[in-house]
């Protein structure tokens, strides 16, 4: 069916669409709020529900009546906004409605967003194609680059910009229809919209040219409508709430520091990880000094010996460190570059064989254990004296630990000790309550005593001798089994 022929069977089914509660006017009759509900405005609202709500998928495969529909997906809306969940169109959601938003739609499922989650490597290349009327040139660059920042200064990603045209993120700026089956509407209404993490337009974001963009608070602010969109473009959905960067309508606000919500910060996050004690943004130092750390390059056929196991791992930033005998591996997320060096250049203190390691990032801190033992590194400089692994609430009889891994958005870090697993809260120093627990209970489908463990985008990597075993959480199974040096490029 198509729109306009939807919209033709839903107009005259508007009475029942819209019946509201009798209200008495001044001079006592009573009247029916739709009454007053104009036919323009019912055409909008379908038009509204049909583009951000599915309503068009509904009606092309509908099984109920056209009103109940445009009910259901009305409560759905006014939900979603914190209105009266009445499923009647009242002058409350249409001002909603008619304010100016972000073109991409405020339920899952839909075209613009429906690639996949989020990108699979860190660093992502951007280029301008085109350039809005309403500023210079050098401001549109600079107010991108501002608005990239606002992500990569929440986790640890990168924005290269590029002049080639296979940019992952390519903004451009356009008017009405522009080649993406997502047509502009001119000034007001839809003010851009951004397609989620994938191949080809994944990742792109467009401006509708009709509107006034501005660098102030008159007309619509580019910066702050950009940072939106490029959450899009790492694969974020709208948010409900109002103090949120990803929420749908236009809100003009200070753009005096980060827009970014806690909510934001914590969604980006929970994709791609935290900045880390060696991520760019807190220590320029590490990636200046990486050849002092990572001297040489890995020599494959020395280390890609069979049954090559591993002491200990972590991830750091947009880093994983494997750790083996006196040898420590850098390895970058996107695994394009493995690098080899000496423990001892990183902790002086300790020249070999190390048990466990994990980072902290809101602490800056890294921590290495060995024996009865945790080093502490912050702002690349290891305490002198180490402390024991009792402080941190272990009892007598733990004299070493086999792994760790800091669990990113819970503030957690699992230890695991023989069969026991402990759960430790890193906002109050202490032992979690009711542990140890068999740690085979908490992750099924892992056994055997444990050399290492780290996450990587929300996933667990047990390193079990030869093997590595890939954990979701979520479905609380081992998705993938490898042997432990592919991670060195073996």
């Amino acid at each position: 069916m198509t729109l306009q022929l939807s919209i033709a069977v839903l107009l005259a089914s508007s009475s029942l669409l819209f019946a509201a509660p009798l209200i008495k006017e001044g001079n006592g009759r009573e009247t029916n709020m739709a009454d007053r509900v104009p036919e323009s405005d019912v055409v909008f609202a379908k038009e509204y529900l049909e583009h951000f709500y599915h309503l068009g998928e509904d009606l092309a495969n509908r099984t109920k009546r056209s009103a109940d529909f445009m009910q259901t997906r009305l409560k759905q809306m006014q939900a979603f906004f914190h209105l009266n969940a009445t499923g009647k169109l009242d002058s409350q959601t249409l001002k909603i409605m008619k304010s100016p938003r972000c073109g991409v739609p405020d339920v899952s499922n839909y075209s613009p967003l429906g690639q996949q989650n989020l990108w699979s490597k860190n660093t992502l290349t951007y280029s301008v194609s085109s350039y809005t009327s309403s500023l210079p040139s050098s401001t549109v660059n600079s107010i991108i680059s501002s608005a990239l920042k606002v992500w990569s200064d929440a986790g640890p990603l990168s924005f290269v910009a590029t002049n080639v045209g296979n940019a992952d993120i390519i903004v451009n700026f356009a008017r009405r229809s522009h080649g993406d089956s997502y047509a502009f509407d001119g000034p007001g209404g839809t003010l851009a919209h951004a397609f989620g993490p994938g191949v080809g337009i994944g990742g792109d974001t467009h401006f509708d040219e009709d509107e006034n963009w501005s660098t102030q608070r008159n007309g619509f602010n580019l910066y702050l409508v950009a940072a939106h969109e490029f959450g899009h473009s790492l694969g974020l959905s709208h948010s409900s709430n109002p103090s949120s960067l990803m929420y749908p309508t236009y809100q003009s606000r200070s753009t005096d520091g980060s827009p970014l919500s806690n909510e934001d910060a914590q969604m980006v996050q929970n994709m791609y990880g935290t900045q880390s004690i060696f991520g760019g943004n807190y220590y320029p130092y590490f990636y200046q000094h990486m050849r002092y750390f990572f001297p040489r390059r890995l020599v494959v056929e020395e280390k890609c010996q069979a049954n090559l196991t591993f002491d200990a791992a972590t991830g750091l930033g947009e880093n994983l460190i494997f750790f083996k005998g006196r040898n420590m591996w850098s390895r970058n997320l996107d695994m394009s570059s493995v690098k080899e060096g000496l423990i001892k250049d990183l902790l002086p203190q300790m020249k070999s064989n190390i048990d466990a390691a994990y980072e902290v990032p809101s602490k800056k801190s890294l921590y290495i254990f060995k024996g009865a033992k945790f080093w502490t590194i912050k702002n690349l400089k290891a305490r002198r004296h180490p402390t024991r692994i009792s402080r941190l609430g272990f009892p007598a009889d733990v004299g070493h630990i086999d792994a760790a891994v800091y669990i990113n958005g819970t503030d957690k870090t699992l230890f695991f000790e023989g069969q026991n697993i402990w759960s430790y809260d890193e906002s109050t120093n202490s032992m979690d309550e009711n542990y140890p627990k068999n740690f085979t209970d908490v992750f099924p489908g892992i056994q055997g005593k444990l050399d290492a463990v780290f996450e990587l985008r929300g996933f667990l990597h047990f390193i079990n001798g030869p093997h590595s075993l890939k954990f979701d959480r979520k479905t609380q199974s081992v998705t993938e089994v490898r042997e432990a040096k592919a991670w060195l490029g073996c």
